[in-house]
């Protein structure tokens, strides 16, 4: 059994955004309880930016991603592809690629337009989210991406690693305090840097990896599976928070609104984060998924409290809980932070009605009846 590892810091900086509900800290010890490598498949069905997802590539898995958000599929895929997934046989190299993008002039777009103080002329307030410089090179790259596609230079797994890193290094000069769901009234020191897109290091394998883009309830999965569901807890909806990632992502230009803003989000808006719709939404995604073990994080923010959750559960199947590391609290902002609070972090092992296999040795086990 590998130990807790303190994997948070370095898995933020491996995808270059801080998200909430980060597993990155304790991935390692998720991809534990999934055991060894069975002939099914790991299916990370709420993938967020990957962190899960990469810790069970790296152990060979065959990998399926899923998420609502498009931005967070594409990080997700950042951060599992190896580099035989992505050779750019057409740019020549990555390393050519990214070279090619960093060169590309500052052209103003819909980011210049919406999202830097250039918005002053069109919108309610200034919004800061990006320096005009900043916000025009992102437009200007984010249009050689989509060119390059278009002309069939890239692959679509090339598409999103390039994608992925615009994200990246969008979210590092980004004048926010953690998410997308404001901006900082003054500048912050590295909003001020110059956007500057990075090469990241891909692992020297071909990752076995599917790829879903959509509604959870949808994502294909056998009885020879391991899935993994890490659904949204509180009342914090990921499309909102993370909007501006969506939009680099999309390339588009939606009517926005607000101070923030905002694109139109609520088609995206999940039922579990709506404290009356969770316990049935979880229960329902749980009992129609097929898997030989589904393993399902959830904390004490969660809005469906442990002991009636573990209940509705047993109904599904054979259930053991795992208390995985109690971390820190989310804390975007100064309010947050005077909190102080800690989350429990906790894993739910669902073994189906009809399954058949060996429990893996739990980091601490809770059996319930």
């Amino acid at each position: 059994m590998r130990p807790y590892l303190a994997e948070y810091v370095k898995g933020e900086e491996a995808v270059g955004v801080r998200y909430i509900g980060s597993k990155a800290r304790v991935a390692e010890a998720i991809v534990d309880l999934a055991g060894e490598l069975d002939g099914g498949r790991f299916v990370d069905a709420f993938c967020g930016t990957g962190s899960v997802a990469a810790v069970a590539a790296s152990r060979g898995w065959p990998v399926t991603l899923n998420d609502a958000l498009p931005s967070a599929v594409a990080m997700a895929i950042g951060a599992t592809v190896g580099r035989h997934n992505v050779p750019f046989a057409r740019l020549g190299s990555y390393a050519q690629a990214i070279r090619d993008l960093n060169a590309v002039p500052a052209t103003p777009g819909f980011l210049h337009a919406q999202y830097s103080p250039a918005s002053s002329a069109t919108a309610p307030v200034e919004r800061r989210y990006f320096t005009e410089q900043n916000a025009a090179r992102l437009d200007a790259m984010r249009s050689q991406i989509q060119a390059w596609h278009d002309a069939k230079v890239l692959t679509w797994l090339e598409r999103e690693l390039l994608l992925a890193d615009l994200l990246q290094a969008a979210n590092k000069v980004a004048n926010i305090s953690g998410t997308y769901g404001c901006f900082l009234k003054d500048w912050s020191s590295t909003a001020l840097h110059d956007v500057r897109v990075r090469e990241r290091t891909l692992p020297p394998r071909l990752t076995d990896l599917k790829v879903v883009v959509g509604d959870v309830s949808l994502v294909p999965t056998t009885a020879a599976d391991t899935v993994y569901l890490d659904p949204p807890y509180t009342k914090r909806q990921y499309s909102a928070y993370y909007h501006v990632l969506e939009t680099i992502h999309a390339g588009d230009s939606p009517e926005v609104g607000g101070v923030t803003g905002l694109r139109p989000w609520k088609d995206k808006a999940s039922d579990y984060c709506y404290k009356t719709r969770a316990l049935g939404a979880l229960t329902s995604l749980v009992a129609n998924t097929s898997a030989r073990r589904i393993l399902l994080s959830y904390s004490s923010e969660g809005h469906v409290p442990r002991a009636q959750l573990v209940d509705a559960l047993t109904e599904t199947g054979s259930v053991t809980v795992h208390d995985v590391k109690t971390i820190g609290r989310y804390r975007p902002n100064a309010q947050a932070s005077a909190a102080g609070r800690t989350v429990n972090e906790y894993v739910i092992e669902i073994v189906p009605h009809g399954a058949r296999i060996d429990l893996a040795q739990p980091l601490h086990r809770e059996e319930v009846a």
